[in-house]
């Protein structure tokens, strides 16, 4: 649930893609206890209405924060986005806030190995006054893509690099037979950026979604999107 007024640990925001990880990165800060999390905060591409990478909807990332039981703030880019604009649609959303929760200056990433990544965000939020933690950074992805799974979290990918990986695995449920058919390249948790997941139960959450699949294209000549749909 959100910080509650007076709670003596400090409030701290979430970057939230719909994906497993950041939905891990929610659970284990959770579990830690240290910190308490305010809201999730998104990027949404105007237009698409979906999460800028991940290719999540709108209405399915308020979904997942509301069974998370926290506020869902956006960060809204343009489609054709340079990375200045990014900065500052993302400075703009922590300035909002910070203006919700006094002494939020916190944000957390669901990061795992990226280092340059890690760098690059950290030095980002230094630069707008704010700290980044990295929950799961450094752990082993294939010890924690069982661990997600053992723990009941349901999730399924929704965007696959063709480059990477087989458009066929687009799609399917993030489970034990799909990391069994990995290639041994491809991480088990697609930190390089082979695939991205959309996450409908987990410990997480209050509840399940129950996501409806939707159809399967391919976009930019390389990149295979699987729709998944709020519950109706």
């Amino acid at each position: 649930m959100a910080a509650a007024q007076g709670d003596p640990r400090p409030p701290v925001l979430l970057s939230w893609s719909g994906g497993k990880d950041s939905a891990w990165t929610l659970h284990r800060l959770r579990s830690l206890g240290d910190v308490e999390v305010a809201a999730l905060l998104t990027t949404v591409t105007e237009g698409y209405e979906r999460a800028s990478m991940q290719g999540v909807r709108r209405e399915v990332l308020h979904a997942q924060a509301d069974a998370a039981g926290l506020p869902l703030l956006e960060a809204r880019i343009p489609r054709e986005c340079d990375n200045a604009t990014y900065e500052a649609a993302f400075a703009a959303a922590l300035e909002h806030a910070r203006g919700r929760w006094p002494g939020l200056d916190r944000i957390a990433f669901g990061d795992l190995f990226l280092a340059d990544i890690r760098a690059w965000r950290e030095a980002l939020c230094a630069r707008l006054g704010w700290s980044a933690l990295f929950p799961l950074f450094g752990a082993d992805t294939a010890a924690l893509a069982r661990a997600m799974i053992a723990a009941g979290m349901r999730t399924h990918l929704c965007c696959v690099d063709t480059q990477q990986l087989d458009a066929g695995f687009a799609g399917r449920a993030y489970d034990t037979a799909l990391l069994d058919a990995l290639p041994p390249q491809v991480d088990p948790c697609g930190e390089n950026g082979e695939f991205h997941t959309c996450v409908e139960a987990g410990p997480m959450f209050s509840r399940a979604l129950s996501l409806r699949r939707g159809e399967t294209v391919l976009r930019d000549g390389r990149f295979a999107y699987t729709d998944f749909l709020a519950p109706e």
